[in-house]
């Protein structure tokens, strides 16, 4: 990542120009970015590739009328022709009277040490290793026949943000992953799964041969994958899977949605949707956290929020748009690329851990689903309509037996919602994350 950038002075600089040239107000965001990232497959290298970026972005305002123009050259001629492609514009869209800068009091003033940047930038032979070591110990499996390889990657990147009514601060933050996908049983019989680790330093990425060996087993236990009989049946949610519960949760109370009326909860507010031993909380500051952020998308403050409190809705996922279009107050969750205007979204997004252990929550199950992999977008935002083809095990007694394939499970979010048990189990893994969770009565069916 170039170090010949000062970003506060460049986006000064042109917020400046813009001032000058005519608008009322403006803001602008820069991103540096940095990576590097190697894939093999049965043990030969695939590609080694290391990428650096810039991208820069421009809001004007006029009134009540906005526009927004990026660029990836920083010459200071391309920099005027920028400014003045933005306010033509703007003088030539209609009025947005949601658009606007924060107020100055909703601006951040403290920026917590989040520890979201790892200093090292790993050689290119760390990720080759990584990456070897993986596939190797996923490839020793017994009944592993194949492999569609091994990924290592490293990234960081430098975001900042400065706006006419004073704010400019930045943050960066730093990724590593690594991930294997092998494929087990020949001809008709085979069947694929995958593991990986995802953090913010590296010191936390998981052992790379024990990423690669369950990747293996998962593979292995698939095979002979039946399809399921239809009816209506209790269904348990790998973690791997839980979290787009809670994914389809951040999407229906999305400010946007909710302020067009398109969503099956417009009306949940204050209401109690899910049961009252869950909670559901969005957490900015989360230490080390992967979509960790000192300030949302257009300089507010933002904080942890409870957005389940003992199964109750509290808020909306706001930015300011969305929150001047519902009369309320922004909840500090905006947005931001370079193309376009902010739009609300979550950044920890976690559903807290129950008081039981995944054992227990299938020790009652006479007959039922335990879903480890989702298939399909079959989910009506509208309505909660939700219809998906799904993978995994079937219960017996309280215990896991024949794989399945090919199923189809269906039900209505909201019932869904109020049906649902939270194992002890929350690891976070991902940037939405949710313990294994039971859901009572769902249809199942063969597809």
């Amino acid at each position: 990542m170039t170090s010949k950038i000062d970003p506060p002075s460049l986006l000064g600089d042109l917020l400046a120009k813009a001032k000058a040239a005519g608008a009322d107000g403006a803001d602008g965001v820069l991103f540096q970015g940095a990576s590097l990232s190697h894939a093999q497959r049965l043990g030969k290298l695939e590609h080694i590739e290391r990428e650096e970026s810039l991208d820069l972005g421009l809001r004007v305002f006029i009134g009540k009328k906005q526009a927004i123009v990026s660029s990836t050259d920083l010459a200071s001629d391309t920099l005027d022709t920028l400014v003045e492609r933005a306010l033509a514009m703007a003088r030539n869209v209609p009025e947005d009277p949601y658009c606007g800068l924060a107020a100055a009091a909703d601006l951040a003033t403290i920026f917590p040490d989040l520890d979201i940047c790892d200093p090292e930038e790993p050689a290119p032979e760390d990720l080759i290793a990584r990456a070897k070591i993986c596939e190797e110990a996923a490839r020793a499996v017994a009944g592993v026949t194949n492999s569609e390889g091994a990924e290592a990657a490293w990234g960081r990147a430098s975001i900042t943000l400065a706006t006419t009514n004073g704010f400019c601060a930045g943050y960066t933050r730093s990724s590593h992953s690594l991930s294997t996908s092998v494929l087990a049983g020949n001809g008709s019989d085979m069947e694929r799964d995958y593991e990986f680790s995802s953090v913010v330093h590296a010191g936390d990425l998981d052992d790379p041969s024990e990423i690669g060996r369950r990747a293996g087993e998962k593979a292995v236990r698939r095979l002979g994958a039946r399809k399921p009989a239809t009816g209506k049946v209790p269904v348990v949610l790998d973690p791997r899977v839980s979290n787009g519960m809670i994914g389809h949760l951040a999407g229906a109370i999305n400010g946007p949605s909710i302020a067009r009326g398109t969503s099956f909860l417009k009306d949940s507010l204050g209401e109690e949707i899910l049961p009252t031993k869950i909670t559901v909380v969005d957490d900015p500051h989360l230490r080390r956290g992967l979509r960790s952020k000192p300030f949302d998308g257009e300089g507010v403050a933002n904080d942890r929020l409870k957005i389940i409190d003992a199964g109750r809705l509290t808020t909306w996922i706001l930015d300011l748009s969305s929150a001047r279009q519902l009369g309320l107050k922004t909840s500090g969750r905006a947005a931001r690329g370079t193309s376009g205007p902010p739009s609300p979204s979550t950044t920890n997004l976690y559903m807290e851990a129950g008081e039981i252990t995944p054992e227990a929550l299938l020790a009652d199950i006479e007959s039922g689903f335990y879903i480890t992999e989702m298939m399909g977008m079959g989910v009506n935002g509208v309505t909660g309509d939700y219809s998906r083809g799904a993978g995994g095990f079937w219960i017996e007694k309280g215990e896991l037996t024949d794989p399945i394939s090919e199923a189809t499970v269906a039900g209505n979010l909201k019932e869904m919602f109020r049906q649902m048990t939270a194992a002890n189990d929350l690891v976070f893994r991902y940037g939405s994350n949710a313990p294994t969770l039971r859901i009572d009565g769902m249809m199942v069916a063969g597809a």
